[in-house]
């Protein structure tokens, strides 16, 4: 019954505003952080204080981003990703806004997507801010650090790895044009949203008829926040999430099921 009501409530809202988040992309292999209740299932993601404020932070950071990336850079779209291009392909998206990092919405053919969360296929220069893609500085972790090659870990949520062991033989390269420090060009926890990205994703909130939240339990507060912004604007809101969302009591339908099963009539 619930797939029917999401579809009426697709159809009946011309230009939706999408807000995508980890549940999203666990049938792509990659891990989500939360459980049903909007709990942290392990430990709390590295914050940018930690990241900047220690070089040892940052040697645990990147080896098992090393031994990570190769899964997680690998990551193939599934049938949410492929709905939601559909969805625009169809006319019928205003905007997908999406707290991963993945970059699986543009691979799946979404081309209205704004990343909130930033990308984890560039990696960024804090002192002159010159990027690179995240396979070129793999290779280069990998001639630093050719022995870490062998380890293996299970996956962990946005291209982590769960990898213990000692970090201090783990070399970190620095920018090859100014020495800084290199980061993803994510966005940490700790760290805000830039302000251009909130105030373009708001624009297109303004042009919106309704809100669809597919695969977050809106506990963070950057994706939240739109959700708010929604409600404020009386706009109606659907959300596709196994288990509990920090909106549950302003939503107008909620759906619990697989982000692929329920969005699948769009395909």
């Amino acid at each position: 019954m619930h797939s029917r009501a999401l579809e009426d409530f697709v159809d009946s809202h011309p230009r939706l505003f999408v807000l995508t988040g980890a549940g999203c992309s666990t049938n792509s292999g990659i891990p989500d952080y939360r459980d049903s209740d909007g709990n942290w299932k392990r430990t709390r993601p590295v914050t940018i204080q930690a990241f900047l404020g220690d070089a040892a932070t940052r040697q645990r950071y990147w080896a098992r981003s090393m031994v990570g990336w190769r899964r997680f850079g690998r990551a193939m779209p599934n049938g949410a990703h492929r709905a939601l291009a559909e969805l625009e392909a169809q006319g019928r998206c205003e905007l997908l806004l999406t707290q991963n990092v993945d970059r699986l919405h543009q691979a799946a053919g979404s081309r209205k997507v704004i990343d909130l969360h930033g990308r984890l296929d560039v990696v960024r220069c804090l002192g002159c801010a010159a990027t690179m893609p995240r396979d070129e500085f793999q290779d280069e972790l990998a001639r630093w650090n050719p022995a870490w090659l062998a380890l293996d870990a299970a996956d962990a949520p946005d291209g982590d790895a769960d990898l213990e062991h000692d970090f201090a033989s783990f070399v970190v390269p620095a920018c090859a044009a100014c020495g800084g420090v290199l980061k993803p060009d994510v966005v940490f926890f700790g760290e805000n949203v830039p302000h251009d990205t909130v105030a373009s994703a708001q624009a297109h909130l303004e042009q919106a008829a309704a809100m669809l939240v597919v695969g977050s339990s809106l506990m963070v507060y950057s994706g939240f926040r739109f959700v708010r912004m929604a409600e404020q604007r009386g706009l109606p809101i659907a959300a596709v999430n196994l288990g509990r969302t920090r909106a549950d009591e302003l939503l107008t339908l909620k759906v619990e099921d697989q982000c692929e099963t329920a969005l699948a009539f769009l395909l």
